[in-house]
């Protein structure tokens, strides 16, 4: 989403949610938080690299998106106001960042999130980079376990997962297990429909 939502992005019109600002992008018990003001936070501070105060801001609200991240060049090629998102370099011009970003925790335990899954896969490692800013499509390796009647049975590897960030953010379910850790933060998160493949074997570790 913070890629997606850059300031600098939807200037170029090289995001998926370019034209998606004040709209409906993920489910509605879904709400996206940037704290720059989150004690001992990664990325806590007043101001961003450009001087204006950083402020507490809801990206997305009840899975409606409702800002973009802005620093002063991307907000006067947009014609909005800077939403104080400017990080600044050691040899670079200052563009639009998030701070301290996540995803506001639900009400069902992971468990109780895998309890009805006949099968499916719970992923614990995320290889590669195969992601579409313009179009939102999205593929990468996997690795993790393999769901069988809402349970974890065996572990699995070279796994690939695909689909469309656009659809994929309409079906995410945050779990309630956030932990506060890095910059950028999420519980764990259910995505129901998404695309899966890899061999027959490679349930074998």
């Amino acid at each position: 989403l913070a890629a997606a939502a850059n300031g600098a992005a939807v200037a170029r019109g090289t995001s998926f949610l370019k034209d998606s600002l004040g709209q409906a992008v993920m489910a509605p018990g879904v709400s996206i938080v940037d704290d720059p003001h989150r004690p001992r936070g990664l990325a806590s501070k007043p101001f961003d690299g450009e001087g204006v105060l950083a402020t507490r801001r809801r990206v997305v609200d009840a899975g409606r998106l409702t800002t973009w991240f802005l620093d002063c060049r991307s907000a006067r090629q947009l014609k909005m106001a800077t939403t104080g998102h400017a990080a600044r370099g050691t040899s670079s011009p200052p563009s639009p960042a998030s701070t301290n970003l996540y995803i506001e925790k639900g009400a069902l335990s992971p468990v109780a999130l895998m309890a009805d899954i006949e099968s499916g896969l719970y992923v614990t490692e995320l290889i590669g980079m195969g992601v579409n800013m313009v179009t939102g499509d999205y593929s990468r390796g996997a690795a993790g376990f393999w769901i069988e009647r809402g349970a974890l049975a065996h572990p699995v590897q070279e796994i690939t997962i695909a689909g469309n960030l656009k659809d994929m953010f309409r079906a995410i379910t945050p779990a309630d297990d956030l932990v506060f850790r890095y910059g950028t933060d999420a519980p764990t998160v259910r995505v129901d429909g998404m695309t899966m493949a890899g061999g027959a074997d490679r349930g074998n570790l």
